[in-house]
């Protein structure tokens, strides 16, 4: 790898093409270099990862809309390619609108990968677009694994090098142009072409964190979706030869300077060099549990709990509950957020799936999690759920913070510390650094692992040769051809109907 720096350019100090970011990424997107065999079983893992989450959530009203909004744009008269498949229904749909749907199919229950370093990002929000632009393009199975290892490569490292969320900007602004990349090295476009793409992506997906603080609504599934659509047009565009807001990263009125650290920010971003193979999507990791990723390891140590100390079911043994974590799990989804709706009964499932106090509370009471059933509001409801959830804080430990921004992946960490003091008198410490599925984990997840979540999450949504079907043709992804790759798509049987909108 080598570091790139990157910083803020005045106008009239003209700097070169060659020299910035967003043609430095379009390097790495047309570079050839082969994809190991590892990082190819890892995209299939994470396909049929993306697949599995999606069909648990096509029956909820936010991937039901989308779904509607993508069956008003199918392919027909005027169309330009084959179209693209959606989650749950048969047909072909203008690509872009089917990234969008299958997007928030994905992205609804937060139950996907994730990579965390100075951003956040769940890295499989790439492989909607780029699956959608495969289907409509023509490309096989070998092609759609180069777009996705390139699009996970360009996310990871964007994520280890620049902060979004310090200036309160969404994370899915690594993503545009990350699917941009990607798409770029799916369809062999050229450097000029994908440079142009990645900076437009860019420029259209950055918007402020609002739609995940106080009451989170359902655009939280809609952000990474807009963003991977935004990718599709922008390449289409430049395609078509229209070119961008140049530099985008370091212009002098650009996203450095006015959206994230100013005139004097500075950054380094490691890119692969030439030749290099593109093996950041090793270093995510997915979900065992439907919850932000910052709260999967917490679920797995009350759990463990649990079992070993029964008498913290109830909420008259127990005192206080101070969970000892990072700055973003204090921050963002714990007690230091400041957010009166992350203790709120009735908030939303959106609310809860990012307030580490509920989730704790619940996953300690029931010793499992589901990624229904530990939402529902009769479960947040629940008065010894709500006496006992409303004993649960967060603190930040510099420990804990230092060991989650580490570059060394054998220390960094996503837990923490939890103290309980008890009626009587007596403390019960404890402590875990990973989730039990994370490859440093109690129980890493493999093939094995994937494909039972799949099954696990299909039951009773998808007919038993249906998930057989398609777990075969996941399976046997680099061979797949142009024509197979329509197989990477379920059908659905008693779907809800979409409401009506504009289209």
């Amino acid at each position: 790898m080598k570091l790139h720096p990157v910083r803020t350019y005045r106008s009239d100090e003209n700097l070169a093409t060659e020299d910035q970011l967003a043609w430095k990424v379009a390097q790495v997107a047309v570079d050839p270099v082969a994809v190991d065999a590892e990082v190819t079983e890892m995209v299939i893992n994470r396909v049929i990862d993306n697949a599995a989450v999606a069909v648990a959530s096509i029956g909820r009203a936010p991937a039901v809309a989308a779904r509607g909004q993508a069956e008003a744009h199918p392919t027909g008269a005027g169309s330009n390619g084959a179209g693209a498949t959606v989650f749950g229904v048969e047909g072909l749909f203008s690509p872009e609108w089917a990234a969008f749907a299958n997007g928030v199919a994905v992205r609804e229950l937060d139950y996907h990968d994730t990579f965390l370093a100075a951003e956040y990002s769940h890295p499989g929000d790439n492989i909607p677009p780029i699956l959608a632009v495969a289907q409509h393009a023509g490309r096989d199975g070998a092609a759609l694994v180069r777009g996705i290892a390139t699009g996970y490569e360009i996310q990871v490292d964007l994520v280890k090098a620049i902060s979004l969320h310090k200036h309160k900007i969404d994370h899915v602004a690594h993503l545009g142009p990350s699917t941009a990349a990607g798409i770029g090295t799916l369809l062999g476009l050229s450097p000029e072409i994908i440079s142009q793409a990645v900076a437009q992506a860019l420029h259209t997906t950055t918007a402020t964190r609002q739609s995940r603080k106080g009451e989170i609504s359902t655009w939280k599934a809609y952000a990474p979706a807009f963003a991977g659509k935004m990718a599709v047009e922008a390449v289409d565009r430049a395609m078509r030869g229209q070119t961008s807001p140049s530099p985008i990263w370091e212009g002098e009125d650009g996203v450095i300077a006015w959206l994230l650290d100013g005139p004097d920010g500075r950054y380094e971003v490691p890119l692969p060099e030439a030749g290099e193979a593109k093996r950041a999507i090793l270093d995510t990791y997915t979900k065992e549990h439907s919850a932000e990723y910052q709260a999967q390891a917490w679920i797995d140590l009350a759990r463990a709990l649990h079992s070993r100390y029964p008498e913290l079911l109830d909420p008259a043994n127990v005192t206080r509950i101070v969970l000892h974590t990072s700055h973003h799990t204090h921050y963002v989804i714990g007690s230091g957020a400041n957010d009166p709706q992350k203790f709120d009964p009735t908030a939303s499932r959106e609310t809860l799936d990012h307030s580490i106090p509920y989730i704790f509370a619940v996953a300690l009471q029931d010793g499992t999690w589901h990624h229904v059933d530990s939402y529902l509001p009769a479960r947040a409801q629940r008065p010894d759920t709500v006496a006992l959830w409303h004993k649960v804080s967060t603190v930040e430990d510099a420990e804990w913070t230092r060991r989650y921004h580490s570059n060394d992946l054998a220390e960094k960490a996503f837990g923490g510390r939890v103290e309980i003091d008890l009626a009587d008198g007596s403390r019960i410490v404890d402590e875990i650094a990973v989730a039990d599925a994370h490859p440093l984990g109690a129980r890493p997840f493999a093939r094995e692992q994937y494909l039972q979540k799949f099954r696990l999450l299909a039951d009773g949504v998808l007919a038993p040769a249906e998930i057989d079907r398609f777990l075969d043709v996941a399976q046997r992804l680099p061979v797949l051809s142009a024509d197979e790759l329509a197989g990477l798509n379920v059908v659905a049987a008693g779907l809800p109907t979409p409401p009506k909108g504009l289209f």
